[in-house]
């Protein structure tokens, strides 16, 4: 099969299509022939060298996609050859079969088309498992998301609606905002030309917000802290504005904050199953229901995989990028 090779750690022009061996399933996985795969963060990071894949994952980027059950492990019960289906990887999305635990696998939602819902797994994954099962966001509370026009963003931001919270984000230009009032961001603010914690202060009768999802680290630690209500949860996925931080942790006991961070990757299988499975009951009807919508800024084939990180590095997307074997 062809998939794309990570040739060296360097630039996007290191990603190469090769032919490779087809992968081989377990007992308890199924092969995918993929249809689309998505593009995520945590791909550049793989490419530059700073993101290995855990043990025993295919060594080719990729961490969700969508396609056609090929093959089953003979353990396997729910699925079958013929159906269609999307996943969350811990690797090999990139290619033109992907081999996938069957606790990781996804039914196509209905009103979806196989190649949009590869935009699905990892945002949805991500964003169930740290804003509502571990940061507990519920209908009334009010929550921020940084970067509200990234694959992570578009998602949340209808998630949390759905959900009955009140929205804010913060994305880097009017058009972003655009975009993310008309998905339902109740708070729009530019972070080049405000200040965010005053906005959201603002905008809370001085109180701040319930939940904050971070992918920034470092560089909004502090004013994350600054912008959270009493009782507030502050979670971090990423560490785009860096690593280290110094922080004033007078408010963490004044208001009783809790900040916690997690990844999806390194998780185990039978963790990354019950997440999966927490999606499917929570997450997949409001798709049905046509209350959140894949958000696809634009489609690259196979061959074009150093282009498409160029577009994800250069942020001037909104929603996810896919890759078409």
């Amino acid at each position: 099969m062809k998939a794309v090779v990570i040739t060296t750690p360097g630039d996007p022009q290191v990603l190469q299509v090769q032919e490779v061996e087809n992968p081989e399933i377990g007992d308890n996985e199924v092969l995918i022939r993929v249809e689309a795969a998505a593009l995520n963060r945590a791909d550049t990071l793989q490419r530059k060298g700073f993101y290995p894949p855990p043990k025993g994952s295919s060594p080719y980027p990729g961490l969700e996609c969508s396609g056609i059950i090929e093959a089953v492990g003979k353990d396997v019960l729910r699925w079958k050859v013929g159906d269609q289906v999307c996943a969350l990887l811990s690797g090999g999305g990139y290619a033109e079969k992907v081999a996938v635990p069957a606790g990781q696998v996804l039914p196509i939602p209905s009103g979806v088309s196989l190649r949009d819902a590869a935009s699905f797994p990892e945002v949805a994954c991500t964003v169930w498992s740290t804003v509502f099962m571990m940061s507990r966001l519920s209908s009334g509370e009010t929550f921020l998301v940084h970067g509200g026009s990234s694959g992570i963003g578009t998602f949340a931001i209808q998630i949390a609606k759905y959900q009955g919270a009140r929205v804010f984000v913060t994305a880097g230009s009017e058009e972003k905002l655009a975009v993310c009032k008309d998905l339902g961001a109740d708070v729009c603010i530019n972070y080049k030309t405000e200040d965010f914690v005053t906005r959201v202060k603002e905008e809370t009768g001085g109180k701040g917000v319930d939940v904050i999802l971070d992918n920034i680290g470092a560089a909004y630690f502090q004013r994350n802290i600054d912008s959270l209500n009493v009782d507030g949860r502050l979670f971090i996925i990423g560490f785009q504005g860096g690593n280290i931080a110094e922080v004033n942790l007078t408010g963490l006991l004044a208001r009783r904050l809790t900040v916690q961070g997690a990844g999806l990757r390194n998780r185990s299988v039978e963790n990354k199953a019950v997440i999966v499975s927490e999606v499917e009951k929570n997450v997949w009807p409001a798709i049905v229901a046509g209350k959140v919508k894949a958000v696809v800024y634009k489609c690259f084939p196979l061959s074009e995989a150093a282009e498409a990180h160029q577009l994800m590095e250069s942020s001037k997307h909104v929603g996810k990028i896919l890759l078409i074997p």
